[in-house]
Order: structure tokens, then C-alpha cells, then sequence
């Protein structure tokens, strides 16, 4: 009996640490970019302009149906102008493709990776990540909410710190009505 109770706990002993050590690869997930969006909001003294951009790919990782990490292209050659039309739509999008703004020619994506992940409700996680614009990649947060298949939220993102600085005014002195604002808005909805 002792013998018997020995090997029990043994073996129970060395299934816990067989537990403890394996570890579990996260579920892949990828995004499904045709029914995903991406809409954007820039804003200048006299008004704003809205569009949309689209994801070239992307997926994300959960563990126990948690999330893990993701990472995600953009197809910077896609940027279409929603709220102007014909002549002054095709120059908006042509001058937002130059260097002047995003210089897509040399940087045709911009990527975010996910780095660090806090729980803010049930369905909310702060993702922060390596956000890689023109080329420069510095740390962006924001919050995703998650309802059954899809990933939504808004990202903040400061042009002047990836080096886009038509008409910023951290840059220029004396351009009045002509400023447009550093900050500018991404409203992802992901569907996975």
C-alpha cells in the first residue's frame, strides 16, 4: 500500500510538471481583409477629410480564448478620399500617396504588431504595439473590443512623429487657416 501511494503521488508529481512545461503554440486566427475596414479622419483648421484604407493582411493569436498577439499590414497604395469627388478627390488622394504625407511609393505598408496586451473589461483588452509608418516604428496603444468575430476600436496616431509634417504646425510657423492637425484617426473594424 505504501509502495502503491508512492507511485501515485509520483506520477501525479511528474504530470504536473509535464503540464507545467508544455507549453500551449496560441490559435492563429487570421483576418479576413475583404470584409474588414479601416477608416481614417484627418482634420485642419477649416475642416477635414475621411476615407478609408485597406488591410493587406493580418491575424491574430489567442490563448484560452484570450488574446495573444496579432500583427497586421496596411496597403498604404489603397488610400481613397470618401467625402470629396472627381478633380479635388484624385488630388487629395495623390498628394496624401506623395512624400509630402506618406511617400508611399517608398513605403508601400505600414505594419502594427502587437506587443503587450492588458484585460480592461470581459470583451476590451489596451493593445499596445509597434506601430511602422514611412518606416519609423514607435510604440502605439489603444483599445479593441471584441464581439463574437470581430475586433473593433479607434487609434490615435500622431503624423509629425513618422516624419509626415505637410502643414504641422510642430513644424511650420505661420500657416493659420492652412494647419492640419498632427493627430489623425483610425477606425479598424476586423473581421476574423
Amino acid at each position: 500500500m505504501k509502495n502503491y501511494i508512492k507511485n501515485s503521488i509520483l506520477l501525479l508529481f511528474i504530470s504536473f510538471l509535464a503540464l507545467a512545461f508544455t507549453t500551449v503554440n496560441p490559435e492563429k486566427k487570421d483576418v479576413d481583409v475583404k470584409s474588414s475596414t479601416i477608416e481614417w479622419l484627418g482634420t485642419k483648421v477649416t475642416g477635414k477629410h475621411n476615407g478609408t484604407i485597406n488591410l493587406k493582411s493580418g491575424h491574430f493569436l489567442f490563448k484560452d480564448n484570450k488574446l495573444a498577439g496579432g500583427h497586421f499590414i496596411v496597403d498604404m497604395n489603397t488610400i481613397v478620399c470618401l467625402d470629396l469627388k472627381g478633380e479635388y478627390k484624385s488630388k487629395l488622394e495623390k498628394h496624401l500617396s506623395s512624400d509630402d504625407f506618406f511617400g508611399v511609393a517608398t513605403f508601400p505598408e505600414a505594419t502594427f504588431k502587437i506587443t503587450k496586451i492588458g484585460l480592461v473589461t470581459k470583451t476590451k483588452y489596451k493593445v499596445t504595439g509597434d506601430l511602422t509608418i514611412k518606416g519609423k516604428t514607435l510604440e502605439n496603444s489603444f483599445n479593441l473590443e471584441f464581439v463574437d468575430n470581430k475586433a473593433t476600436g479607434t487609434i490615435v496616431i500622431d503624423r509629425s512623429k513618422y516624419d509626415v509634417k505637410y502643414g504641422s504646425g510642430s513644424f511650420f510657423d505661420n500657416l493659420g487657416d492652412k494647419t492640419i492637425a498632427d493627430d489623425f484617426e483610425l477606425k479598424v473594424s476586423l473581421v476574423f
